[in-house]
């Protein structure tokens, strides 16, 4: 199963999506289209997602089983902490790494 999720997408995008997946709630969309037509529906995305951001899960040949895919501004990114697949959340300029570590 593939779910792909879009936030803040051009209109254009959602409609080109619903000839391969149902769309079951706003921005949300799943079905089972191939490896190749992943592939495809990903290049389409990431060309054409601008200021929005686009979230794509996947099955895929790891230990949980699946892999995730991300494009657009200030989105969370797949990151491999010892073959599992975490997501490292963007921090701004003055957020420290831990709170209270800063001024230590």
């Amino acid at each position: 199963m593939t779910v792909i999720i879009l936030i803040a997408a051009p209109p254009g995008l959602r409609g080109h999506l619903t000839r391969w997946l149902i769309e079951t709630a706003p921005g949300i969309y799943v079905g089972t289209p191939n490896q190749r037509v992943r592939d495809q529906l990903w290049k389409l995305l990431a060309d054409r997602i601008q200021d929005g951001q686009a979230i794509m899960i996947e099955p895929a040949a790891t230990e949980q089983k699946w892999a995730v895919r991300t494009a657009g501004n200030d989105r969370w990114t797949p990151t491999d902490f010892d073959g599992i697949m975490l997501m490292a959340r963007p921090r701004n300029a003055y957020q420290p790494w831990r709170p209270g570590t800063a001024s230590e």
